[in-house]
């Protein structure tokens, strides 16, 4: 089964992310936009592993969760990856929780490291993917909108825990499931 680690995100963090995508989307360009349900801060991606595998990262995922207390996310900024000329990846970043975000991420990696997986080669940036360029089809005006926005999201959500989850890629987008929750301290 195809997985990956992440904080899944509240309808007052995902509502705004969504006006977000609105307002970019008229700038008519190619982008596959990121359903709202889908929408959740990525700590670590496994790939396809099996029912051992699986029960191996929960054990290890539920220590971490042990000796990680609860924290807070707010969103700041908006930007692409790899950088604003030839935009691949839209997202929006986090202010207050990117520092635990990025500490957990970290954890986990290391964590996963003994039970054969990947190190990650590049380093953690705490970010939400909202959309992915497709084409460079009215990219300049795309990337006129995102350095035009000024991103203005009141709020926190609280981060109770982390989530396994299982990803089934479908002819209309990606099925996702939570197969863990993992609560921290």
């Amino acid at each position: 089964m195809r997985t990956f680690i992440a904080i899944e995100l509240s309808e007052e963090i995902k509502d705004p992310l969504t006006q977000v995508q609105s307002h970019l989307k008229y700038a008519g360009a190619d982008v596959k936009w990121i359903e709202k349900d889908n929408i959740h801060l990525t700590l670590k991606f496994l790939g396809e592993i099996d029912e051992e595998k699986c029960a191996a990262v929960r054990s290890a995922i539920d220590l971490i969760a042990k000796d990680t207390p609860a924290f807070e996310i707010s969103l700041k900024d908006i930007g692409v990856f790899p950088k604003i000329d030839f935009p691949r990846v839209i997202w929006v970043g986090l202010d207050k929780g990117a520092k635990e975000s990025t500490e957990l991420a970290k954890k986990i990696d290391s964590s996963l490291l003994r039970l054969g997986f990947q190190e990650e080669t590049r380093p953690f940036a705490a970010h939400l993917t909202i959309g992915r360029v497709r084409s460079p089809k009215n990219k300049q005006a795309l990337i006129e909108k995102i350095t035009n926005h000024k991103l203005q999201i009141t709020g926190t959500q609280p981060v109770p825990s982390v989530i396994l989850f299982q990803s089934k890629l479908t002819p209309t987008g990606s099925v996702y499931t939570k197969l863990h929750e993992a609560k921290f301290s």
